[in-house]
């Protein structure tokens, strides 16, 4: 590029996520003679990388005359230091999005054409408003079973694979979510593991809900871990619990479960693809799914329960992954705790065989790894859940925890949230129900999980009686602001738990 068209980079100071941003004068002069608008897509060039931009216009002289001002994204991924020069033009056309736009007009995509949009995701040439397109596009049903197929292998193909010397069958787990408190991961994984499979767990942050397994584990330990890291772990223990997002599986993904979050969207299709290229990606062979049906879970019918875990198995099979799904109640909250440290509470709770431990979470693990052990040596479910409640209830489970976690830096100290308040029952009567989506809402306006200790402790659960006066929950924030707004929204909102009044 010619100097006509160079500026000197000026660090603005703002967090746009992982979509670059260039910030340009409304007189500057590469602007006005590019024909660039506010909006429009820019390619940036310093030294001898190249970014796509998303062009803002500012007034006013926050950015100084003969500079453009870049955001911290932008920065990083330029690998310039203010006042260096950069080149800006216009950005190279993105072929793909001619593909994206068939799918808006109800095409099917093939292997080749879903291959090149993933490709060119992962590579950062979509901008956050065409990846939205894509989900959007892709949600409601819109994908064919070979179109999930295809997306699976190609978000596989644009990202790192694991391989795991001296084994050839590697055991996974994931729930389909959509239930507050249903931390069983680091339990399976422990059982499993304990018994001598292999599970190199690596898990996602929350799209949707209140906290992921690795947000949830991250109150525990360290789970961004690096490649060689994870292979240290699972070398010595047989397992870990760590963060996908840091070792580039699927990379395509990690960019789409962000703008998912932000659209509160998780289309079946999407989730489907998005589950197995981790699993794919991460070397497994063998997958138990969990799918919680109930009227406010994710998934809400026995129709729509067997429909996605007949994706399941299909596009896994197509992919070479041996999946088993098993359909759970969903009907209600798992555990006591709705936030990463109080799900990391109750997880620990269950390790070490304590009397407040939550039964239902406790059950629901040793049923999943019950599953696990079926799919591994065909010994039938009633004797693999024998084989499970041993290992969790002699100790070994928590043994193989502890050794898991030292092997990723340690056992860490749960926090305390600093507000705390109390929600009581305002009539006497017994729980029928609880709402399932409206309480993760509830602990995410609380703050979790961006604040790990935030979130709710519940008291009452589905067939309690409650007096008034008893407390139902209690809600848990950083600030008097998250508190005060999440009250606000239980306030004006029927009650999150149904009663049968007495009379």
């Amino acid at each position: 590029m010619g100097s006509a068209n160079q500026l000197k980079a000026f660090l603005i100071g703002i967090d746009t996520h992982q979509e670059p941003v260039i910030f340009m004068r409304d007189d500057c002069e590469v602007c006005r003679s590019e024909g660039l608008a506010a909006r429009t897509r820019v390619g940036v060039t310093a030294k001898n990388k190249s970014i796509i931009a998303t062009l803002n216009v500012v007034y006013g002289g926050a950015v100084p005359e003969g500079h453009a001002g870049l955001s911290n994204i932008a920065m990083e991924r330029l690998g310039v230091s203010p006042g260096e020069p950069v080149s800006v033009h216009h950005a190279p056309v993105t072929e793909s999005l001619s593909l994206m736009r068939k799918k808006v007009f109800g095409h099917a995509l093939s292997q080749d054409e879903l291959t090149r949009i993933v490709a060119d995701i992962s590579e950062y040439r979509y901008s956050d408003l065409e990846i939205a397109c894509f989900l959007s596009v892709c949600a409601g049903g819109r994908l064919a079973l070979n179109e999930i197929a295809g997306l699976t292998q190609a978000m596989v193909d644009c990202g790192e694979h694991l391989t795991w010397e001296g084994t050839t069958r590697v055991f996974d787990k994931h729930c389909a979510g959509g239930l507050p408190g249903n931390r069983t991961t680091p339990l399976v994984v422990s059982i499993v593991s304990a018994a001598g499979l292999v599970m190199p767990k690596t898990s996602s942050r929350a799209i949707t809900s209140s906290a992921g397994t690795a947000d949830t584990m991250e109150a525990l330990t360290t789970v961004n871990l690096a490649l060689a890291d994870i292979q240290r772990v699972v070398r010595n223990t047989g397992a870990c619990l760590a963060w996908g997002g840091a070792i580039n599986l699927s990379p395509a993904d990690d960019l789409l479960i962000r703008i998912e979050r932000a659209l509160d969207l998780d289309g079946e299709g999407q989730l489907v693809a998005s589950v197995l290229s981790k699993k794919i990606a991460a070397g497994s062979t063998h997958v138990v799914i969990d799918i919680p049906v109930g009227a406010t879970a994710k998934v809400r019918s026995r129709e729509e329960a067997d429909r996605l875990s007949f994706l399941f198995s299909e596009v896994g099979a197509a992919c070479g992954l041996v999946v088993r799904c098993v359909l759970t109640d969903g009907s209600r909250p798992v555990g006591s705790g709705i936030g990463p440290v109080e799900e990391a509470r109750d997880v620990m709770a269950v390790l070490q065989g304590r009397q407040e431990a939550p039964d239902d979470l406790k059950e629901r693990a040793l049923l999943l790894a019950a599953h696990v052990f079926d799919m591994a040596d065909n010994g039938g479910l009633e004797a693999s859940q024998q084989k499970a409640r041993h290992i969790l209830e002699s100790g070994r489970a928590w043994e193989q925890f502890r050794r898991i976690t030292q092997e990723q830096g340690g056992l860490k100290q749960l926090g305390n949230a600093r507000v705390r308040h109390r929600v009581l029952a305002t009539e006497p009567g017994t729980i029928l129900s609880v709402d399932n989506r409206r309480l993760a809402r509830l602990a995410k306006l609380a703050g979790a999980p961006a604040s790990p200790a935030a979130g709710l402790r519940l008291f009452a659960h589905v067939g309690d009686t409650v007096a008034v006066g008893d407390p139902l929950y209690e809600l848990l924030s950083e600030s008097t602001g998250e508190r005060d707004y999440a009250l606000a929204y239980i306030a004006g909102e029927a009650p999150i738990f149904s009663l049968q009044t007495e009379r």
